[in-house]
């Protein structure tokens, strides 16, 4: 069974790398636009969120272009204004302003829509080798100083200076996310003339990557990863059989060690399935976990349910709330677990966006009718 998973995750996976990972990224279909009601008054006690969430929605004319959600869970302003989709971008935990990728240029606007300036121009892309001159994967450091991004490999750009440094020359290195010490980069690799894809751990100090060495039955890339607070590890989950092998599992920063937490097979024929890892400041994991049979086929539609356990993932894990999740695309966790935000998708990677306590007394509160890359703002 293993090895059926490896044979389709070496078809696959690349694949599914160009399509998390490309710049050029577009929402196909008719979703409703997001409203913009930013003179909608908000107060501190109408808070439903510890930060802004910003997020991917569609415009009056069908783009994909940025928005942000206030703190009261109903005000909405549209960030970008571009006349072509807008595809990756990043947010400052410091000052709410955005990086992003539109019409193969690097740009960066202030949190409110103003200040819209150019970083870099990627110019033209080939048809028929978008990778080749794609620019693409915007990174913000954890402090805002630093944007790193793929464009001929990674570089790393000074918000400050208006200085963009080559690191690695290397067209197959793509940034991912920062750890919260912003020591480490996360980056995936698109190997040449292969299909195989896979993630690698870059400290910026000493231009130096730690690969993962990989436990038994473990193998995932594109940025699933979950940093811990302290930065010295992260968590990695996938959720279905057939694409990648199915478990849960703890990376060591420092030396690219890989511990399985939860083994892809759970015996009797059942397989772990498990998303969005969030290791919470109450010290303990949050992730979305289903047993299902190998009857099942791929589970690409696995009734996942929110759990929590200890961070080993297994002790005393139970069951928080009754609602299955099988079109569950992506997550965003509140720092400290106490509610999740759900993006649901029946196709695309995207959906609609509801807000889900791990309190089971406390319902769920839908958010929005469409959106995708969530993230929390300042």
């Amino acid at each position: 069974m293993k090895k059926a998973f490896r044979l389709i995750a070496v078809f696959l996976t690349l694949a599914f790398a160009v399509l998390a990972c490309s710049s050029s990224f577009e929402v196909v279909g008719t979703q409703p636009p997001s409203p913009d009601q930013s003179n909608t008054p908000t107060t501190a006690s109408d808070e439903l969120f510890p930060r802004t969430l910003y997020y991917l929605g569609t415009d009056n004319a069908g783009l994909t272009q940025i928005f942000r959600m206030e703190r009261d869970g109903r005000t909405v302003k549209q960030i970008t204004h571009e006349t072509v989709a807008v595809g990756r971008y990043d947010v400052s935990r410091v000052d709410g302003s955005v990086a992003y990728v539109a019409n193969n240029q690097l740009l960066l606007i202030a949190a409110d829509g103003s200040d819209r300036r150019l970083l870099l121009d990627g110019g033209s892309v080939d048809p028929n080798n978008p990778v080749g001159n794609s620019l693409h994967q915007p990174v913000f450091s954890p402090d805002g100083q630093t944007i790193a991004y793929a464009h001929h490999g990674l570089n790393l750009y000074n918000v400050a200076s208006g200085v963009s440094r080559p690191m690695l020359s290397d067209e197959m290195y793509q940034p991912v996310k920062y750890s919260p010490d912003g020591a480490k980069l996360l980056m995936t690799v698109n190997v040449p003339n292969s299909d195989a894809t896979h993630d690698v751990i870059y400290d910026p100090a000493t231009n130096s990557i730690v690969n993962f060495n990989y436990a038994d039955g473990a193998f995932f890339c594109c940025g699933r990863e979950k940093w811990t607070q302290d930065s010295l590890s992260f968590y990695v989950a996938y959720p279905a059989m057939g694409m990648l092998s199915p478990g849960l599992w703890k990376v060591d920063a420092a030396s690219g060690n890989v511990t399985t937490l939860l083994p892809s097979e759970a015996g009797d024929g059942n397989f772990n399935l498990a998303d969005e890892p969030c290791l919470a400041s109450d010290g303990q994991l949050y992730y979305f976990f289903a047993n299902a049979s190998s009857a099942d086929g791929y589970s690409d539609r696995a009734p996942l349910q929110i759990v929590r356990a200890a961070p080993d993932g297994v002790t005393g894990r139970i069951v928080l709330r009754p609602e299955t999740f099988e079109t569950l695309s992506e997550a965003l966790w509140a720092p400290d677990a106490s509610f999740v935000i759900v993006a649901k998708t029946d196709s695309a990677n995207a959906g609609n966006i509801e807000l889900y306590y791990t309190d089971s007394a406390k319902s769920m509160v839908p958010l929005l009718p469409f959106g995708q890359q969530l993230k929390w703002g300042p």
